[in-house]
């Protein structure tokens, strides 16, 4: 196959499991080629091509397509490599060095957020944020920003109730309504605040890191004293939403619109 044909093919293959990813279960081979707008002949062949790689399955009750074991095997790898935090060490250092506070990155667990990467300052003292710490998503900024990306049902599937709310000092939203204005306020100003909710005293910014899909792949944030100017904390949300924004652009991502 010469070169010039063979772009396009893999970009047609790249097409077809993204497609399939982005589906809860698999889907017939006609809708694949409807939404891609590939030809059926075209959509049967990278089909057969992907099944006997592995990446695909058929099943043929159904007339469906579905991700095969080789797709989750690239999936796991991804998870072992740690790319992600590998690509956000060194922004978050530099955030560090440009701000003279602590930066982390954080992921989505249910309704909590994890910690992967913290970056602390120099002759700052050691926050609660550290390595493999969770909190409550809606109590932190990294959380907050993640959930503002989020499809408002799969919120509301976290968040069904009152009981769902876990508050670490009293402050902070404690119901479905509350959450629900948070979050608009945190998409208009493009970055979540939190300002005591985790830890009296300290206050943090954060911005969404965003995938292919504009899902929230993690959350960037920066944790500061809460007696930082007004003037000094819009500067501060400015450099963590460019770092987001890079680390989005790193990974792939597709920036917000």
């Amino acid at each position: 196959m010469s070169g010039s044909s063979s772009v396009p093919a893999a970009e047609q293959t790249l097409q077809v499991l993204t497609h399939l990813a982005r589906h809860a279960g698999p889907i017939p081979a006609g809708r694949i080629a409807a939404d891609l707008g590939l030809p059926r002949s075209t959509t049967y062949h990278l089909l057969a091509v992907l099944q006997r790689a592995g990446f695909v399955v058929h099943l043929p009750e159904e007339r469906r397509y579905g991700l095969g074991v080789a797709a989750f095997e690239v999936g796991s790898a991804y998870t072992h490599q740690a790319p992600l935090a590998r690509l956000a060490r060194p922004l978050l250092a530099r955030l560090v060095d440009a701000t003279g506070h602590g930066a982390h990155l954080a992921v989505l667990h249910g309704r909590e957020v994890l910690y992967v990467v913290e970056e602390r300052a120099p002759g700052r003292p050691p926050l609660v944020t550290d390595v493999g710490v969770r909190l409550p998503a809606q109590l932190t900024a990294s959380g907050r920003s993640m959930l503002a990306a989020l499809p408002a049902a799969q919120v509301r599937a976290l968040f069904p109730g009152r009981e769902a709310f876990v508050l670490r000092h009293g402050t902070g939203p404690a119901s479905p309504s509350a959450l629900r204005r948070l979050l608009v306020d945190v998409r208009a100003r493009g970055h979540a605040v939190e300002d005591g909710e985790v830890t009296p005293g300290l206050a943090s910014v954060g911005a969404a890191v965003l995938d292919h899909a504009g899902h929230p792949a993690a959350g960037l944030a920066t944790t500061f004293p809460d007696d930082l100017p007004r003037i000094d904390r819009e500067a501060l949300a400015e450099r963590v939403r460019a770092a987001a924004a890079e680390l989005t652009r790193r990974i792939g991502g597709r920036p917000p619109a």
